[in-house]
């Protein structure tokens, strides 16, 4: 089995999108197979380095919390296993441990976006604004300070090279309706509550992360798709050395966002490549936050 894997070829199944990080197949019209690569995306950018393990291990850790919280919300998981629509050993090998397959759903066009501390874009709006999103927030506090309450501040879902847009949640129930709109907030909140309690017993803090929904074509019912709560849609901060006035280490990408800021790069398309000891920080910080959450 391969370490790194920066594009999937399938020449099996057809190919339906690559993401950042993901490359989607079609297998039938009820399922798709999503491989997810090793591939690194920063500021929109998709890097030309991979991170050798990454894709391992965001499967294996959305697929723990897929497992977790599906009391919450059901799950885009199907019962196909992968040698059921890869049946060649050979074309098979480096899909292995970073696929999954999943039922056909209509996707949301809505990041739903939980924050339970300031930092990041947050924090400069809070600066800004003395918000974030267009919540009210008390003044006087600090970056990395815990909010008051988790706050749900969606975005509008941008395409591969453009950027994310924060949107209000009048804008959301325009997008989906007001229904929907309240239980995708309600549900984003109570699976970021959920999993900040586990992650906090085992040294993590989840200072935020991105949740993506689709329907279920028959029943219409909300259902969680993409990844859930892994480095990449997260930032995990370690409990042990958390403090408020910086910007804290963490499990995650901000490690090599933090290296892209010391750059001379106006954050567009082509990246920079990343350096051998960024490589391999990055791969340990993302191994420790697998090991911690599912140990």
């Amino acid at each position: 089995m391969s370490d790194t894997l920066f594009q999937a070829d399938i020449r099996t199944l057809p190919l339906l999108h690559r993401g950042k990080v993901r490359d989607i197949f079609a297998i039938d019209d009820a399922h798709m197979l999503i491989v997810t690569t090793d591939r690194l995306s920063a500021f929109d950018v998709v890097l030309p380095t991979p991170i050798p393990g990454k894709g391992h291990v965001l499967t294996e850790v959305s697929n723990f919390w897929f497992g977790k919280l599906r009391a919450i919300v059901p799950n885009q998981l199907s019962a196909l296993r992968l040698a059921d629509v890869v049946p060649d050993p050979v074309e098979r090998a480096p899909l292995e441990g970073r696929s999954v397959i999943v039922r056909r759903l209509q996707a949301l066009p809505v990041e739903a976006i939980v924050r339970g501390y300031l930092i990041g874009s947050g924090w400069k709006d809070y600066q800004r604004t003395g918000g974030v999103c267009g919540i009210e927030l008390p003044a006087g506090l600090e970056l990395a300070g815990r909010l008051p309450e988790p706050l749900f501040t969606p975005s509008s879902k941008a395409a591969v090279g453009d950027h994310d847009e924060n949107i209000d949640f009048a804008a959301v129930e325009k997008l989906i309706g007001p229904r929907m709109a309240a239980r995708m907030r309600d549900v984003s909140l109570l699976l970021y509550r959920t999993a900040a309690a586990h992650a906090l017993e085992r040294g993590i803090i989840i200072a935020d992360t991105k949740f993506e929904f689709g329907l279920d074509p028959h029943t219409g019912e909300l259902t969680l798709i993409d990844e859930v709560l892994t480095p990449d849609s997260s930032r995990f901060w370690p409990g042990e050395s958390y403090r408020t006035g910086i910007s804290p280490p963490s499990f995650d990408k901000q490690f090599v966002r933090d290296y892209l800021e010391t750059l001379d790069w106006n954050k567009t398309a082509p990246g920079p490549h990343i350096p051998d000891n960024i490589v391999e920080q990055t791969t340990a910080r993302y191994r420790e936050a697998l090991k911690r959450l599912t140990s």
